[in-house]
């Protein structure tokens, strides 16, 4: 009898503890594979984004379930390969196979340079050329290290935004 009392006294805390840690779980799954609010800082993707204190929604399902719904214009944030562990965030320039210009800008590479971006890269750039470290420093980056995709703005609330691609390109 005094066993059941002893039980049923520690079965409450324990069916507490797992309910916790199966939260703590489903949390950290939905953060690594479906999306997460991150917070924005760094002046490379001023005009679109603010040098700090903006918030944005990272959605990494729909490249993981698609790696090809990728898209020219799309902004992308993946792993720094300058500084790993740090997540950054660039406009995709160009896909596996395109022939991009290296520097548009003509800022750090004469704009007669063009590169063939290699299978399984992207070529990624910052909106604020002129400060941005980005391909036209480090190269191609490859797909291994992208996250996702920025979906929205949602702060500060006077600049709520849902990012549409704005990119047109031609076709040979």
């Amino acid at each position: 009898m005094a066993q059941r009392n002893v039980f049923r006294r520690l079965r409450s805390p324990i069916v507490g503890a797992l309910h916790a840690v199966n939260a703590f779980c489903a949390f950290h799954l939905f953060l690594n594979y479906v999306g997460s609010i991150q917070v924005v800082s760094g002046p490379s993707m001023l005009p679109t984004m603010a040098e700090s204190g903006e918030a944005v929604i990272e959605n990494r399902l729909s490249f993981r379930l698609n790696p090809g719904c990728l898209k020219r214009g799309d902004l992308v944030t993946f792993e720094s390969p300058l500084t790993p562990g740090r997540s950054v965030c660039k406009r995709l320039l160009g896909l596996p196979g395109d022939i991009v210009c290296v520097d548009p800008t003509g800022l750090k590479i004469p704009s007669s340079e063009h590169v063939v971006v290699p299978k399984g890269h992207l070529w990624l750039m910052g909106d604020n050329a002129d400060i941005s470290r980005d391909s036209r420093d480090h190269g191609p980056v490859s797909l291994s290290l992208v996250r996702g995709t920025l979906w929205a703005r949602v702060y500060p609330l006077s600049r709520v935004t849902i990012f549409r691609n704005p990119t047109s390109f031609l076709l040979d």
